[in-house]
């Protein structure tokens, strides 16, 4: 129902990850229940069949890229809107049962993309270690507190669920590494808006019309839309046949943005709006980026009174 907030949660699991993590960091995920799903397709499919009011699934790492299976979701069955989204950091510790040397460690858990990040790291300080790969940072931790490895390589959420013993932190290769998660829920009206928003849609581009993506890309900038993202995801219908997701700045209450998505509505084969929600702001003072000069609402609704008046033969 609009307006009520979700108090059940569902997370691409296991238990113990980043999903949870960033999951965590949202009031209401901390009071409410949570439960992990095996799969972002099973984590999505819950909330549409009102098994959870909430889904939080991984969108994008700054390492790794887009996460292909959450876009080929958001355009497939029933739709869902995007109502928040989270950013984390991606750090990475090492762990053990207690407290070992180093030099004592023969064998280390990971799971395969938590290994890759930190292979510098272990190139340095566990140099004649065995990584053995595991499917998730949970099951990693989960092996070492059950002494099947010397130590595990996972999430700062999993030694502590599993009361490892610390013995490094940030072990990435990539400290500044970070994921954005988005929390998705069945339709209804968007979070009102903030001055300081993103609006994500896909377009399915008219494939017949030369210079059809051109066109899209136009819709935006004639009205000074902030394009910040676009991935391009095939449709399953043949090769060559392309979805492009869209992040923007702006909510689509914003006269500017609301009229971009009109046009683009008019131009494309179909369009597929997937919410417009707070941005994250990745550091604290970071300000929303400003409209370009004479475009922004109050230009346009400039712009729309002056042609009223013309429109009823006013011309002064």
């Amino acid at each position: 129902m609009p307006g009520v907030p979700p108090t059940h949660f569902v997370f691409l699991g296991p238990e113990a990850t980043f999903t949870e993590q960033a999951l965590l960091t949202l009031p209401a995920a901390a009071r409410g229940t949570r439960t992990a799903a095996r799969s972002v397709p099973e984590a999505l499919d819950a909330v549409r069949a009102g098994e959870a009011d909430a889904a939080l699934v991984p969108m994008e790492n700054s390492i790794g890229g887009a996460v292909g299976v959450t876009l080929d979701e958001l355009i497939d069955g029933a739709p869902l809107m995007i109502t928040r989204e989270v950013v984390i950091p991606v750090e990475f510790v090492i762990g053990a049962r207690g407290p070992v040397a180093f030099e004592q460690i023969r064998t280390v858990a990971a799971h395969p993309q938590a290994s890759a990040q930190c292979r510098g790291w272990l190139r340095a300080h566990l140099p004649e270690a065995t990584v053995v790969d595991v499917l998730s940072n949970s099951a990693a931790a989960i092996a070492a507190a059950e002494g099947e490895y010397d130590a595990a390589i996972c999430a700062p959420i999993g030694a502590d669920r599993y009361r490892l013993a610390l013995l490094a932190e940030k072990i990435s290769d990539h400290p500044d590494a970070v994921t954005r998660f988005i929390l998705v829920s069945r339709p209804s009206a968007p979070p009102a808006a903030t001055g300081d928003d993103v609006t994500s849609f896909a377009v399915f581009i008219s494939h017949d019309r030369v210079g059809a993506l051109l066109a899209v890309l136009m819709e935006l900038a004639v009205r000074g839309v902030n394009l910040t993202r676009i991935e391009s995801r095939p449709t399953g219908e043949r090769l060559g046949r392309y979805a492009f997701f869209l992040d923007c700045t702006g909510h689509v209450s914003d006269d500017r943005l609301g009229e971009a998505l009109q046009g683009l509505r008019r131009i494309c084969a179909d369009v597929r709006f997937l919410g417009s929600y707070p941005r994250h702001r990745a550091v604290e003072g970071d300000q929303p980026i400003p409209a370009p000069a004479r475009l922004s609402d109050v230009d346009y609704a400039d712009a729309a009174a002056w042609l009223a008046r013309v429109r009823a033969g006013d011309l002064s």
